[in-house]
Formats: structure tokens, C-alpha cells, sequence
């Protein structure tokens, strides 16, 4: 089946696949970490039990997410060894450090106070367990971290120097390596990205339950659905003009890519560079076919006047070239579902203040729609990225086609198969359940509710107060969902 295929190709398609669904993982638990935090907070704040409700409705969810990205995120390194060891070969020496940074900083942190966060309030007390929630929360950012400090290496590489001999890359400054030129932009626009991937997410959940007759008047619905607008109509903004930075750090770093992005098969040397909107991207003649695009748009967004000349593809060789109809098209999906974002947030604004949020049905049907939008986003930003690489794997230094590992495409395609076919059942088995947690409203209604018994240990039933009990603290929830 895989005799006349390419095995670097393939290869390529196989970490592409299992990154993809690896990376939907802590795209949603970095954000919803942090959210069980302000929850966890807020409860013990005393602004009332419909935070402690919602804490461990999202902390069930959490605790399935988070297995699933550990157990896809072991693929990864598999893959490192296998496919492509040339690559681990000669960027182990820089990347090693780092990546072993993440797991003994990030990834024991994470994994260390996760059963006190899930398991343990009982045991440890309000307090220590608040502690926990928070190192969890921490732990999460600190891995994304250390993993986009090696990705960012990789696209703006930096603090090195190559092996004459054995062709290694090998460190010359551990802080230019780990803080090089693109890492601040990508670590705070990824991060960003995830709160605002959690965001829509309990958004959408939160609106689901709205539109259900039966929970339509549900707290915690409510409570849910107000939070995650807040989020979106302050947080979607800030990400549009952190992806503008973001923009103008690649354009400095890697300008092939940025071309690809926009099209721009030609250089405008006199400015007035159009922003492309629509367009066929022709890449053995050369040319946009069917574009459609603001004169001078480009130029003022890169180059911060209409006037700017703006260099095209025709200044790079043709093997320098990524792919530009895949970058072009994965671009302008990250773009188009940004700006659906923003104005989600500016609809709930408009919603909240003529005090119909949680009674607007097509607010809310808008909503339920949008809650994948954060998951497509941020793949199509990696697409973006990641493609846009090409055709190297370590920029102007290491290409895709020099890192792969010796194999036969058949040993590579039949893994590849493998991989899809267990992934599929596994995730899909493991999605499934996650939506139907997601579809079972919050119980807010009061103590007739909540589960009275307390957790069932070895040795018996333990004395105290049922972990499900609500505690006096704040106003009654009816008044809180107002």
C-alpha cells in the first residue's frame, strides 16, 4: 500500500495528526484550570454556593481532559525517538534541557496536587485544598511555558552554535535560547488563546442549559454563561491586538511566512499592498487566482502606512517557499472565527445592558454554535504556524528532509493507520463521555439535591459533613443568579 509513498511525508501527516488532537487537550485545560480556581476562590470568598457547584461540575470535566492530553502527549516523545531521531540527534543538546524542565516542573506540579484538588477538600481542608487548585493552575501555565519556548526555538532559534563535526546543535546561552526572539509573542497569544478556548466553551455549555425549558432558570447555567461573556467581550479584543504583535514578531523573523498568509505572490515596491480577503492560491504560476482585496490594507496592517512597499514570494527562492494554500486558507479560519468572537462579546454586552443575557435565544443559539469556535481556532493558528514553517524544521538552519529518521514509508504509513484508528476510538469514546457530563445541567436547586452521603473509603463510611453539603456562605442562589 505504501510502496511509492513518501516516508517524510508521511511522517509529517502522522505528527501532524497526533499533535492536532493532542494539543485540543491543554488548549481547554489550560484555561479551565485557572476558571476552577477563580470558582474555588469565589465559593470560599463567600459569594455563594453556586461557585462550589460549579467547581465540581467543571472539575469532573477537567479531570478526563487533562487525562486525555497526558496520554496523548506520551505520542509525542514516541515520536521523537522514532521518526524523527535525526531532529532529536543534533536539537537534543538545546531543546533536552527545557523539555525536562517541563516535566519535572510543570508536569510533577500538575500531577502532584491534582487528586488533593479532586479528591481531597475533605481531608486537607478548605485552605490546602485551595492551595492545590492554584498550584494546578500554575502548573499548567508553566508547562505551556517550557513546551513554547522549545517551539519557539525552533522558529526563531537562537543562543547556539553548531558542531562542525557532528553537525549538533549545542548551547552557548541558556536564556537566549529559552527567551528567543518570537517567545513572549507566542506564549501570550497561545495563552490567551486557551482562556478564551475555555471560554466559549462554558459559554456554550452554559447557553445549551438556557435553552432547555427544564434549566433554563438554572444558577449555575446562569452563573457559567455571564462569566464566560465577561471573558469574551474583554478578552477576544486584547487577543486581536496581541495577534497584530504577534504578526508584525514573524514578519520581522520569518517573512515567507507572513507572504503566505496574505498572498502576496508579488512585491508591492511602491506600497498600497492589498489584504487579500478571498483568493486561489496558484503556487506553480505564481499568482492569487480570483482575489478579492483592500488596496492598501496590507500595507497599513504590516507596515503601518499605505505607502509601505511590502515584499512578495517573487524575493524567495522556491524551495524557500512553505506551502501557500494551506497557510492562506488556515489563516483566514483563525482570523474569521476571532473576529466571530469579538463580536459574541460585544453582542452579550449589548445583551447585558438591556438586561435580556440570559433571556436572548439567539444570543444564546449564537453561542452553542461558538462553543467548538476556540478548539478550531487555535488548530488553525498551529496549521498557520506550523506550515508556514516549512521547509524547515529548526528555521535557515535544519529542513524537514534532513531531520526524519531511515525509515521505509511502510513502517511509517501501517503506525500511522494505527494511530488513527486507536486514537478514534480511544478520544471518541473519551469525547463522548465529556459531552455527555457537559449536557447534565448543574444542581443548584438547594440541599434536597446534593448528594448527602459522604465518599465510601476502605475502611467505612467516614464521619463529618457530606462532601456534596452546602455551607452558609453567602446569599441564597436565587438572588446570586439575578
Amino acid at each position: 500500500m505504501f510502496d511509492h509513498a513518501d516516508a517524510v511525508l508521511l511522517a509529517r501527516i502522522q505528527f501532524a495528526f497526533t499533535v492536532s488532537f493532542h494539543f485540543l487537550f491543554p488548549a481547554f485545560t489550560i484555561g479551565l484550570a485557572s476558571y476552577l480556581a477563580v470558582l474555588n476562590g469565589l465559593w470560599l470568598a463567600g459569594y455563594g454556593q453556586v461557585y462550589r457547584v460549579l467547581f465540581d461540575y467543571w472539575k469532573k470535566i477537567f479531570a478526563l481532559v487533562f487525562a486525555m492530553g497526558v496520554v496523548s502527549g506520551i505520542v509525542m516523545s514516541y515520536q521523537f525517538g522514532t521518526n524523527w531521531s535525526v531532529f532529536s540527534d543534533k536539537a537534543g543538546p538545546v531543546i533536552g534541557a527545557p523539555m525536562a524542565y517541563e516535566v519535572l516542573s510543570a508536569f510533577f506540579l500538575e500531577a502532584g496536587f491534582l487528586g488533593i484538588m479532586l479528591f481531597g477538600r475533605e481531608r486537607v481542608g478548605n485552605a490546602l485544598h485551595m492551595v492545590a487548585t492554584a498550584v494546578v493552575a500554575v502548573g499548567t501555565l508553566l508547562s505551556a511555558f517550557w513546551i513554547l519556548s522549545v517551539n519557539s526555538w525552533m522558529h526563531t532559534p537562537a543562543g547556539f552554535t553548531i558542531d562542525a563535526v557532528t553537525g549538533q546543535f549545542m548551547p552557548t546561552n541558556f536564556w537566549e535560547s529559552i527567551f528567543n526572539p518570537s517567545f513572549p509573542y507566542r506564549l501570550v497569544h497561545t495563552v490567551t488563546a486557551a482562556y478564551l478556548t475555555t471560554a466559549f466553551i462554558v459559554g456554550g455549555v452554559g447557553a445549551w442549559h438556557l435553552l432547555r425549558h427544564t434549566a433554563g432558570d438554572n444558577p449555575g447555567a446562569r452563573r457559567m454563561f455571564s462569566m464566560a461573556m465577561w471573558m469574551a467581550a474583554i478578552v477576544a479584543p486584547i487577543q486581536v491586538f496581541i495577534g497584530d504583535l504577534h504578526g508584525l514578531n514573524t514578519m520581522e523573523h520569518q517573512p515567507q511566512k507572513v507572504m503566505a498568509m496574505e498572498g502576496h505572490y508579488e512585491s508591492h515596491p511602491d506600497g498600497w499592498a492589498p489584504l487579500y480577503l478571498f483568493g486561489i492560491p496558484n503556487d506553480e504560476e505564481q499568482r492569487l487566482d480570483y482575489a478579492f482585496g483592500i488596496p492598501g490594507l496590507s500595507s497599513l496592517i504590516l507596515n503601518h502606512s499605505l505607502t509601505a512597499p511590502l515584499a512578495g514570494l517573487d524575493t524567495i527562492p522556491d524551495d524557500e517557499q512553505p506551502p501557500v494554500g494551506i497557510v492562506f486558507w488556515s489563516f483566514r479560519i483563525m482570523v474569521g472565527l476571532g473576529l466571530l468572537m469579538v463580536a459574541v462579546g460585544g453582542w452579550s454586552l449589548v445583551a447585558r445592558w438591556r438586561g435580556t443575557l440570559f433571556t436572548s435565544r439567539p444570543l444564546h443559539r449564537f453561542a452553542v454554535v461558538m462553543g467548538p469556535s476556540g478548539l478550531v481556532a487555535v488548530l488553525a493558528g498551529w496549521v498557520t504556524t506550523e506550515v508556514g514553517r516549512q521547509p524547515y524544521t529548526i528555521w535557515g538552519h535544519l529542513r524537514t528532509a534532513d531531520s526524519a529518521a531511515p525509515l521505509d514509508a511502510s513502517a511509517v504509513g501501517v503506525s500511522l493507520m494505527a494511530f488513527v484508528i486507536v486514537y478514534f476510538i480511544v478520544f471518541g469514546a473519551g469525547t463522548f463521555y465529556v459531552l455527555r457530563l457537559m449536557a447534565k445541567a448543574p444542581i443548584t436547586g438547594g440541599p434536597d439535591d446534593w448528594e448527602t452521603r459522604a465518599p465510601i473509603r476502605t475502611a467505612g463510611i467516614a464521619p463529618g459533613p457530606a462532601q456534596g453539603t452546602p455551607t452558609d456562605h453567602g446569599p441564597r442562589i436565587e438572588e446570586e443568579a439575578r
